[in-house]
């Protein structure tokens, strides 16, 4: 059994667990926690990077086959964008079209047009998931990453703040959080906007400072994308990386890796040993 004290130095795997300590948090100052949807709560639109990626690629290649380069590169843009509002990624999707030089201009869509595209396609799986659902046929747990509800709950209790921000739109979001029943553990749930100026993490992440006078290491930052893991390390906060594998439960290499390079202090596939997550992160040693 380990002490509480050993943990503010601990580094490396947790005794008996599979949560992994990259950077010690010895503060114990969290009042405030931020959770990313897709992929970290959220398991509704489990797929929609292999979307994205062939939408971008037939919207690149236009009517030429696409480039085993092409196609890489794309990969490499979703890994790293991955938690941007999806119009930013279209965005740069605009950016990429033009400079691959396959499609005429008067083809190229601007980053609303591409989004619209997007979406279509996305929507048809996320609409049967939530029929299924409001059907019964499915139970909330089997879309969501593991222990999910355990975890918000158990925080639920605490005297605590929670947050949903994410980069999916913010009337999606909230439909979806209501859908899974998890809706009624945030004080807020944010999501994309029609204007890409009107929200962005990093800026949720500076209200939230700015409104309640805090320090950085006061907030805590959950998600499976290396955007907020980045916004939440730049202003001194804590960052726990979810490397779910979305389709057979445990973890996701490339994920984890991909949170790794981004600064997490804490590395989880999910969230079945909240006990344990929840003493190291709250319990004083």
């Amino acid at each position: 059994m380990y002490s509480k004290l050993s943990l503010v130095s601990f580094t490396g795997f947790l005794p008996d667990s599979e949560i992994d300590i990259i950077t010690p948090c010895p503060q114990k100052r969290i009042k405030h926690v931020l959770f990313d949807f897709d992929g970290t709560i959220s398991l509704l639109r489990e797929g929609w990077q292999h979307i994205m990626q062939a939408v971008c690629v037939e919207e690149i290649c236009g009517d030429h086959a696409p480039s085993i380069e092409i196609e890489s590169r794309v990969a490499n843009f979703i890994e790293e964008t991955t938690g941007e509002q999806t119009i930013v990624q279209m965005e740069q999707l605009v950016s990429m079209v033009r400079e691959a030089g396959l499609v005429h201009e008067s083809q190229i869509l601007d980053a609303k047009g591409y989004k619209a595209r997007y979406n279509a396609r996305l929507i048809r799986p996320v609409q049967e998931r939530l029929a299924q659902l409001a059907s019964g046929s499915i139970s909330e747990e089997q879309f969501m990453v593991a222990g999910t509800k355990e975890f918000l709950s158990a925080l639920g209790g605490m005297d605590l703040f929670l947050y949903v921000f994410s980069g999916t739109d913010q009337a999606d979001v909230r439909n979806e959080a209501k859908a899974l029943g998890v809706d009624e553990y945030f004080i807020e749930i944010w999501g994309a906007l029609d204007s890409i100026e009107a929200f962005s993490k990093e800026k949720t992440i500076q209200t939230i400072i700015n409104n309640h006078n805090l320090s950085g290491n006061a907030l805590l930052a959950i998600g499976d994308g290396p955007v907020e893991i980045r916004n939440i390390k730049a202003v001194g906060g804590t960052a726990i990386g979810v490397a779910s594998d979305e389709i057979n439960g445990g973890w996701d290499e490339d994920k984890r890796q991909r949170l790794l390079s981004a600064g997490a202090d804490i590395l989880i596939s999910d969230f079945l040993e909240a006990k344990k997550l929840i003493s190291y992160l709250f319990d004083s040693p």
